[in-house]
């Protein structure tokens, strides 16, 4: 069974949330999490959507809804409250 995560979000300036975005790969890393797809909506390329892949999805939950990842948004310009999705099949 595989399990995912998806995210919505609309940023200020796409470079610039790429670059903070990467910065975070370790804290994805640690909770086994794998970046399967990075999107930019055709219309609208300050709208980001991405896939990841993990292993454990309790852990991907509290990271999901964790205050570390509120700061990390906060800090790479999400505008509003993103759309998470927690998936299996």
């Amino acid at each position: 069974m595989a399990n995912f995560m998806i995210t919505r979000e609309k940023v200020k300036d796409f470079a610039e949330w790429k670059a903070v975005y990467d910065s975070h790969k370790h804290a994805r890393d640690a909770a086994g999490m794998t970046e399967k797809y990075l999107l930019q909506d055709v219309d609208d390329p300050n709208t980001v959507t991405l896939l990841f892949e993990t292993e454990d999805l309790e852990k991907t939950k509290a990271f999901g809804h964790s205050d570390y990842l509120i700061k990390a948004m906060q800090e790479s310009g999400v505008v509003g409250e993103p759309n998470i999705y927690f998936l299996t099949d």
